[in-house]
């Protein structure tokens, strides 16, 4: 059954990273177009932003964007509207939301790395974000280990109070999942913040304005 929470909300799907990590495997294709399983990453991750009415999807590349490209014209979908935003060159993740801000047309806006994926209900995130009046969520997961991605600190009132670097101290804490909502009025903010959109952006906000949504959420990094 399709929940229709995002019919009105643009989707950002960064994918221009060059995939330095699983380079020897994928052999010259892009981590979005990896393969799991019989179907490709994209497809995947198409279907499932649709099964939440997902209307319209910004994708940023950068990378082989070509091959992405070609991916997403061969796809006959009657339901979502596909815009295409290549960079010119490696922007970062602040960067690469400045660059496609003038495709943007729906507040909030939902931000989501291409590289990664994690099983939870974005209907419950966009209406957690919403109740709390936050400019900016992010979905945190738990994981055993930290020190592979760097970890999330996050307040008993679901407030995002700091985003720490990775370290070789392990431990089980909460991550990242590169799953965000942003409200409009702050897209100019991190566009002028600097490349990264963790250190640069969200690092330094007011912890109040910040919202988590946390769990334990089924996670896959397509680099590792």
């Amino acid at each position: 059954m399709i929940n229709d929470c995002l019919k009105d909300i643009d989707v950002i799907v960064l994918a221009g990273g060059k995939g330095t990590r699983v380079a020897s495997v994928l052999k010259n294709r892009p981590k979005i177009l990896a393969p799991l399983g019989k179907r490709l990453y994209i497809d995947l991750l198409i279907n499932w932003l649709e099964h939440y009415g997902t209307k319209r999807i910004i994708f940023s590349l950068g990378f082989l964007s070509e091959q992405i490209t070609s991916h997403l014209g061969s796809i006959k979908s009657k339901s979502t509207e596909f815009k295409i935003v290549v960079e010119d060159h490696p922007m970062g993740t602040a960067g690469t939301i400045s660059n496609v801000r003038g495709q943007i047309i729906t507040d909030p806006i939902l931000v989501i790395n291409g590289d990664s994926f994690v099983n939870a209900d974005l209907c419950t995130f966009l209406n957690l974000h919403l109740s709390q009046d936050n400019k900016a969520s992010i979905i945190c997961t738990s994981v055993k280990d930290v020190s592979r991605y760097g970890s999330v600190k996050v307040s008993p009132d679901g407030k995002v109070i700091s985003f720490n670097e990775k370290t070789n101290v392990s431990g089980q804490g909460y991550i990242s999942s590169g799953v965000y909502l942003f409200n409009r009025s702050i897209i100019d903010d991190i566009s002028n913040a600097g490349a990264s959109l963790e250190k640069d952006y969200l690092s330094n906000q007011d912890s109040e304005t910040i919202g988590a949504m946390v769990g334990d959420f089924e996670f896959l990094d397509i680099g590792t």
